[in-house]
């Protein structure tokens, strides 16, 4: 696997061939590619975009993507209806939400990456192209057979239980808990489970591309540093068989035949692929002297919006670290936001919940939605020794953030694993005024 300076203005192109020979020199499509190869070009922006900010990968390839059958509706009596883009028009609770991990498969229902994804909640669509689609997935078998792409968004997965093994058309990408890989919309892919199981978190974003942020006042370094991002090594595949292609369009499930491994790209060039990043790379910032910085410090990728400074969605992350704000109040503080949030853990323990918020588990608290410490984090904050660092180890927790009202989908709600007395967990705040 290649690393490479994965930059948010994207001036660098990526280079790779799995057969010495294949990338064209000067050009991009020759009248013949070398090896009897197609050329393909694979754009992810509009052709106009600004230089910094457009994206597009030349793929070099045994088939053009355009050889398959007819597609398909997959619908219910496939085992596929739980991954939708059905956010609802009717009315959303405020009230705070908070799920249980998705249970896992029984060992007599296999189940691989596609058909083990469970819609959580959503805003906009692919029709607007902005907003996000969140997910969460457990499967436990690797995909045979068939290979999967989204025309909806692009696909930022954190993995909490188990590897996965994406084997893309650009390349594999191996990622554990606590590493997210990204798979940029159209892009076809496979995953494979290592480990027999896994489960996890998705965000399909269907606005802007994720990028790294800004930095302002932080100056050149610090947060998520560009060198860490890694993209694949061309590698491809050459097999023909009776395999299924399956596609995320408009919202719904396709299905087509194909009679050939779609990973079939020998070399590529461009800056529109696949990446990988270790959240335990971070370079955390904080305040050395009293107060809370807002969570922005905690920003790993964010799509932009057409409001600046405001995003289409972030993605946040609050890994170990050190807490030494003097006379302040340490654990994350009680708050309503404009910004709707959606959190998940991905390991350890959540340092502003005592119980209930466990790994692989999620919480929505949408617009102005009031939510904080529950009442045993917050009685032994307030009563803390302040002389003494907190050293806040064994966590990795995340948040996707949007501008926009995240809908919770009527099957999240209705879920057996939703924890339907999650307000409980405040009821022990007493009233302390004094005067």
């Amino acid at each position: 696997m290649h690393q490479h300076a994965y930059m948010s203005g994207f001036a660098n192109e990526f280079a790779t061939e799995a057969i010495e020979g294949t990338l064209p020199v000067g050009r991009n499509s020759p009248q013949k590619v070398a090896h009897g190869l197609y050329a393909e070009q694979l754009t992810g922006t509009a052709f106009t975009a600004p230089r910094g900010s457009n994206r597009r990968s030349w793929l070099y390839r045994i088939r053009p993507a355009a050889v398959h059958g007819p597609f398909e509706r997959l619908g219910a009596a496939d085992g596929t209806a739980r991954f939708h883009n059905d956010f609802g028009d009717g009315p959303v609770t405020p009230d705070q939400l908070r799920w249980d991990p998705l249970p896992m498969p029984a060992d007599d229902q296999p189940t691989d990456f596609v058909d083990g994804l469970f819609t959580m909640a959503g805003n906009g669509g692919p029709q607007q192209m902005t907003g996000m689609g969140v997910h969460v997935y457990a499967a436990n078998r690797s995909m045979q057979g068939r290979f999967f792409y989204d025309a909806d968004g692009e696909l930022l997965v954190v993995p909490q239980q188990g590897r996965l093994r994406i084997a893309t058309e650009l390349g594999v990408l191996e990622a554990e808990p606590q590493e997210i890989a990204v798979i940029p919309r159209g892009v076809r892919f496979r995953v494979e489970l290592p480990d027999g199981s896994a489960r996890g978190y998705v965000c399909e974003n269907f606005g802007a591309l994720f990028r790294l942020p800004d930095l302002g006042p932080i100056g050149s370094n610090g947060l998520a540093n560009p060198r860490d991002f890694l993209t694949p090594q061309a590698a491809y595949e050459d097999v023909e068989g009776d395999f299924e292609l399956v596609a995320k369009f408009q919202g719904h499930l396709w299905r087509a035949d194909i009679g050939h491994s779609p990973l079939d790209v020998v070399g590529w060039h461009g800056n529109y692929a696949p990446y990988k990043y270790d959240l335990r790379r971070f370079n955390t910032i904080g305040s050395i002297s009293f107060d809370h910085p807002d969570p922005s410090i905690f920003l790993v990728l964010h799509s932009p919006s057409d409001t600046p400074g405001t995003s289409n969605i972030d993605f946040v992350i609050f890994p170990p670290r050190w807490l030494v704000a003097q006379d302040t109040f340490r654990p994350p503080w009680f708050h309503r936001n404009v910004a709707s949030e959606f959190m998940g853990l991905v390991h350890g323990a959540y340092d502003a919940k005592a119980e209930g918020f466990v790994p692989g588990g999620a919480s929505l608290h949408n617009c102005m939605t009031g939510h904080g410490p529950d009442a045993a984090t917050f009685n032994k904050a307030s009563n803390a020794d302040l002389s003494k660092p907190d050293v806040v180890t064994d966590t990795m927790a995340f948040m996707f953030e949007s501008r926009a009202v995240i809908r919770p989908t009527s099957q999240a709600l209705a879920a057996g694993h939703r924890q339907r007395g999650y307000q409980a967990c405040w009821e022990g705040l007493r009233r302390n005024f004094t005067r």
